[in-house]
């Protein structure tokens, strides 16, 4: 299988059958979960049952700390992905990736894996390297015409309950792929001319329009620090979003970037550390990729940043 595959030199040529997308998550992006990793640079691979469309799809990854690749898809019989997803529990209309069960990895191992030309296997395109498309220029802050009023989020860091969280998406109709597949906040984005930030003119915040790299909370409170010290953009009052702030941007329908996010930030943060806790215990984050809030436990949590502030106060 592998010979069909175009591999980084850091990625092994076997299949890590242990690997699910749940620890995938804590072994690259929440950091030091797994110390069977050798180095940093180290990938793997790993089959998973992605159930997010309209029918279940098998996908090969090829994950690394800051490197996320779809190798090949992989045409399964139908019938074995949605016993796969059962098998976990869940009912086939769950919105979820999914470890594969084991008569799945029975089949891919002597279908798949073991089979140098299998029918099955589809790697995906190698994308060559391209600039970075923010979409349609946005209207100069001041002349975007937004006459609504503006509605004021919550900016206080919290501890949130799962019942909490849901009732947050519910009260500002906040969409969310699981939670409020219906729901919608419209914003009203402008440019606010530097290049680096944009304002939200629907709460009055201003936003980056990248963020900070993938790195513990702890690093990135420091980072932060450092941001503030050096007036980014010329403020000095840079912080976390909260979940209202950060759920306030989500889209109802992915970018060209994959993204459910305007355009004009960059796909570069794809989950982002927000202001809040989780009760009784882990962390919150908002998933742009996934169109989706979760949390993530452990004590030293991982993740990107994309930050804000109050835009009416330098």
């Amino acid at each position: 299988m592998f010979t069909r595959l175009q591999l980084s030199d850091s990625t092994a040529a076997n299949v890590e059958w242990d690997m699910t997308p749940d620890l995938a998550f804590c072994t690259f992006s929440a950091k030091g979960l797994r110390d069977d990793l050798s180095n940093s640079d180290e990938r793997v691979c790993y089959f998973f049952v992605d159930n997010y469309g309209e029918l279940p799809r098998l996908y090969l990854m090829e994950r690394g700390t800051r490197f996320v690749n779809i190798l090949a898809e992989v045409k399964a019989p139908i019938e074995m992905l949605n016993d796969a997803i059962i098998s976990h529990g869940s009912a086939l209309s769950s919105k979820d990736n999914f470890p594969v069960d084991a008569a799945l990895k029975a089949w891919l191992i002597s279908e798949v894996v073991e089979r140098e030309n299998s029918p099955f296997l589809f790697p995906t395109l190698q994308q060559s390297t391209e600039r970075e498309d923010f979409g349609v220029p946005l209207p100069v802050a001041g002349e975007g015409g937004f006459q609504g009023p503006r509605r004021s989020l919550p900016q206080e860091q919290c501890t949130l309950s799962e019942n909490q969280l849901e009732q947050i998406i519910t009260q500002w109709n906040f969409y969310d792929t699981l939670l409020n597949p219906l729901g919608e906040f419209t914003n009203a984005l402008t440019d606010s001319g530097d290049g680096l930030t944009v304002i939200d003119e629907a709460t009055g915040i201003m936003w980056q329009r990248s963020g900070l790299d993938l790195s513990s909370i702890r690093k990135m409170t420091r980072d932060i620090e450092e941001l503030n010290k050096k007036s980014f953009a010329g403020y000095h009052d840079w912080r976390f979003p909260t979940v209202e702030e950060a759920m306030s941007l989500m889209e109802t329908s992915p970018n060209a970037k994959g993204l459910y996010l305007h355009s004009c930030f960059s796909k570069e943060q794809p989950f982002i550390f927000v202001a809040a806790k989780r009760s009784p215990t882990g962390y919150w984050f908002v998933d742009y990729k996934q169109g989706k809030v979760y949390w993530s436990s452990g004590t030293v949590p991982g993740g990107f940043a994309r930050l804000c502030r109050n835009g009416a106060k330098r």
